[in-house]
């Protein structure tokens, strides 16, 4: 029996879960928040040449519509994610949504690059706030005997959503121009408020009283992430020749100087979060050895599959003169070994550590890279699929338990923090997978298979890192 926080006296046990069928109509609401707000991470991939095209701009600073809206994301996401601990989960997710959409509005009749990429920006913060409180919010849909089924649902959503906005974007393009793909996020949106409203859980304790967001702490979270990311992108690019002439080694230092202002704020951000009775940046959670070891594993696995995702289609399109179809085809196998093997995986839950369910399957990721990286000279269509099959079987029986290590190993009052992390730790790899590629294209051609196969191989040794990370949790 719990107290309550204002009179002392005895408070009733929190509901465990959702009764049926408003568990089933949550975790409708909570699939289709998280699709469209992952699926818009990338979905404009393929529009970039169409966007500067309309909109007058060069394709390097095209590119700022997709960094705007990783960036806006970046900044916000674990603020937004605290404020859910404080206001409720449901406030935030709503109010994310509600931002998310508004936002779309203006993307579709932005008339100018400038003004397209800040309303990404604010997308982006938009749907920080669907991310900062997602597997909360799956946490108290359901009953705790259940959860483990749950959040491999949720894995699975989130898995195939990364990898498929350049699937649907091909689809909407083949039939409409750019701004469409920014159209049918409205009717979604709306929709998904409409039943947000009705189904989705509140939560389950109050918060403690007196408890604010410290206004100089979101400052600094949102100049610490803004400045890091900034700089790595800088460095990441710093082969191309910047706007007006300037030098590579000019790009690269101012690159490395906001790196280090980054680091710098950061030092201090998170000396101040020490002292915190809610620490905005969650330090407290990453005290808990289990936490901080499932949160390694994630960033790291998210390094390798970015730097595949991205070097994979290079390799099969320039290295092995594959079509645009076969490639699709051949990549397809990646994302649904995880659609396969996460279910399974998530039953798996309870019975197995998560500890060596993660670690043989990043192991078995690690694998798959390694044979990808080398393939021989001529490879048949069977020979790509089974290797980028094993990659996906691997990181599908990693994920999920490895998010419901994340998210119960919090308290259940700081599951907004715990979920905001396992969304930051996803991002921060994808971030780092995507700058490293960059680094790898600026010393090798990305054309001629050798740059992709170098890229591949580091993917492995992130891979066979994080399995390290998650076997070392066995002994917590």
């Amino acid at each position: 029996m719990t107290t309550s926080p204002s009179t002392g006296a005895p408070a009733p046990e929190p509901p465990d879960g959702l009764p049926l069928p408003q568990r089933y109509q949550a975790m409708v609401v909570i699939i289709l928040g998280i699709s469209l707000t992952v699926i818009d991470v990338s979905i404009v991939n393929l529009a970039l040449p169409g966007i500067a095209r309309d909109l007058q701009a060069s394709a390097a600073h095209a590119v700022w519509v997709v960094n705007a809206y990783q960036l806006g994301v970046l900044a916000i996401l674990l603020p937004l994610a605290s404020l859910g601990d404080l206001v409720g989960y449901r406030r935030v997710y709503l109010g994310g949504l509600a931002l998310f959409t508004l936002a779309s509005v203006v993307c579709i009749v932005a008339p100018s690059l400038p003004v397209l990429a800040g309303a990404r920006a604010v997308q982006g913060m938009g749907a920080a706030g669907v991310m900062a409180v997602n597997t909360a919010l799956v946490r108290l849909t359901y009953p705790r005997h259940l959860l483990g089924r749950g959040i491999a649902l949720n894995s699975v959503v989130v898995a195939t959503s990364s990898v498929a906005g350049p699937t649907l974007a091909a689809a909407v393009l083949s039939v409409a121009s750019w701004p469409w793909l920014f159209a049918i996020n409205i009717p979604l949106g709306v929709l998904v408020l409409f039943l947000a409203v009705r189904a989705l859980p509140r939560n389950a304790s109050p918060p403690q009283e007196g408890l604010r967001l410290s206004k100089l702490d979101v400052t600094l979270n949102i100049l610490m992430f803004s400045l890091v990311f900034l700089g790595a992108d800088a460095l990441g690019t710093r082969s191309s020749a910047t706007p007006g002439g300037g030098s590579v080694v000019g790009s690269a230092g101012v690159g490395a100087a906001m790196l280090l202002a980054g680091a710098v704020i950061g030092w201090f951000y998170i000396r101040r979060q020490l002292s915190q009775a809610l620490p905005l940046f969650p330090v407290d959670l990453l005290r808990i050895p289990l936490f901080a070891l499932s949160m390694c594993t994630s960033v790291t696995a998210f390094t390798a599959q970015t730097l595949a995702y991205i070097a994979l289609p290079f390799l099969l399109l320039d290295g092995y003169g594959k079509s645009a179809l076969e490639t699709g085809m051949l990549i397809t196998a990646w994302p649904l070994s995880i659609v396969v093997v996460a279910p399974f995986a998530g039953r798996l839950i309870g019975r197995h550590h998560a500890g060596l369910l993660g670690g043989a399957g990043l192991a078995l990721m690690a694998s798959g890279l390694a044979l990808l990286a080398l393939l021989p000279v001529h490879p048949s269509n069977i020979d790509i699929a089974w290797r980028m099959a094993l990659c996906g079987a691997g990181f599908g029986l990693f994920q999920s338990p490895n998010n419901h290590t994340i998210v119960t190993s919090a308290p259940v009052h700081r599951a907004g923090g715990a979920s905001g992390m396992l969304g930051t730790a996803r991002l921060t790899g994808q971030t780092i997978g995507a700058v490293m590629l960059a680094i790898i294209f600026s010393f090798t051609s990305a054309h001629d298979g050798g740059g992709p196969a170098i890229a591949l191989g580091l993917a492995a040794a992130f891979a066979a890192a994080a399995s390290m990370f998650s076997a070392l949790r066995v002994r917590h």
